[in-house]
């Protein structure tokens, strides 16, 4: 389903929140720098962020992404640029006159007041009357399906459902934006699924702007109309699920994004061999030794007594619901995962062949001999 036709999806008429859901407001980082001392963790952000849109700042542990989101909050202050909300500049105004809502990992419910008060809180020190604050919390509630635990306390309640509260806290104010810091990490697999696809489904039916921040490529290609990968306070690259893991700008981005096999391969220009083989490259035309990233479904097992492969052992074989994958150990003692049927069973020790699909393959320079520049894991592809 298109978000457009997500967003055209019937309302319920009594639920205030749904009803006033508006298109969302626009965001901007410009040129944003955040400096802790003489440390340096953001340098020179620029992001545009359409109104209602989905955006995941995604990245490693320490790469700034949270840094960005607090500044983005009013959290921290900016050591330059600015920050735009609308297309105003809110750089210095304070987190509570921004109309920001946020959810954090931690749940942060006040373990003393029911789950009907924990969200209607944000309402009644906006100085919103206890009975309509009660009604709009209700509304928030029924909106990510609590409405019938409003009386419980948090200690009553899972961690899916205390952090669904704070979701329905964050959303009850009917927020310009909604922040979303790694809020769900402290899930299990199965809870954090469902919760990351209601998120997505009820910002589709708010229509409100969204930053989450992850470092779970996963939940990020998910949910996201759009990705900025961030590796050291810098965005390597910013766009769609698809571009990313189809046509990654960076090396560092197709290692990120994504899982990939690293081989060594010999590149000439437009293409590159892999033990021999030739594979089209994804950017500029390169020279010399490089690593080239092969995505395991571009990999495929033949049997061994096949011509043309590459020769390799079965290492390991999982078993994934829908599909396997292989971990195979070719003679040079390179190690290629390869996703595959789950009908197709591959032995421990098993001896096979490997081909690969003549789809372009993102790679990454080798540092040269001494004294020669390396380009490092961030070589910019076109």
């Amino acid at each position: 389903m298109t978000d457009s036709a997500a967003r055209a999806l019937p309302r319920t008429s009594d639920n205030l929140l749904l009803a006033d859901a508006g298109a969302g407001t626009s965001v901007e980082f410009r040129g944003i720098v955040k400096d802790y001392g003489a440390t340096r963790v953001l340098h020179g952000l620029d992001i545009d962020i359409a109104p209602g849109e989905f955006i995941s700042l995604l990245g490693p542990s320490g790469c700034g992404k949270t840094t960005a989101l607090r500044v983005l909050a009013g959290l921290e202050n900016a050591t330059g640029g600015s920050v735009l909300l609308g297309g105003k500049d809110v750089s210095r105004v304070p987190t509570n006159k921004r109309d920001i809502g946020m959810v954090f990992q931690s749940y942060s419910l006040f373990p003393h007041l029911r789950v009907i008060d924990n969200t209607a809180f944000g309402l009644r020190r906006r100085g919103v009357g206890k009975n309509a604050a009660a009604h709009r919390a209700g509304d928030a509630l029924e909106l990510v399906g609590l409405g019938h635990l409003a009386e419980r306390f948090p200690h009553q309640l899972s961690g899916g459902q205390q952090q669904r509260v704070a979701l329905a806290r964050a959303l009850v104010t009917e927020p310009r934006v909604l922040l979303l810091d790694e809020p769900l990490s402290a899930l299990d697999a199965k809870v954090r699924v469902q919760l990351r696809d209601e998120i997505r489904r009820i910002q589709l039916r708010l229509g409100i702007t969204t930053v989450f921040v992850t470092h779970d490529q996963e939940e990020a290609l998910a949910v996201s109309d759009r990705i900025a990968v961030m590796d050291a306070g810098r965005i390597d690259q910013i766009g769609t699920p698809e571009d990313l893991y189809l046509r990654p700008a960076t090396a560092n981005v197709a290692a990120f994004v994504g899982l990939s096999s690293v081989v060594p391969g010999i590149a000439d220009g437009s293409d590159v061999r892999v033990w021999g083989i030739p594979l089209p490259i994804e950017g500029e035309p390169v020279h010399g030794e490089v690593d080239v990233f092969l995505r395991p479904e571009n990999v495929s097992l033949r049997d061994a007594s096949e011509p043309g492969g590459v020769p390799g052992v079965v290492q390991e074989s999982t078993f994934l619901g829908s599909f396997r994958r292989t971990l195979v150990r070719t003679d040079d003692a390179t190690l290629v995962r390869v996703q595959h049927a789950a009908s197709e069973r591959a032995e421990y020790g098993e001896a096979v062949t490997l081909a690969f699909t003549a789809r372009p393959v993102a790679v990454r320079q080798r540092a040269q001999e001494q004294g020669r520049p390396s380009a490092g894991g961030a070589r910019p592809l076109a």
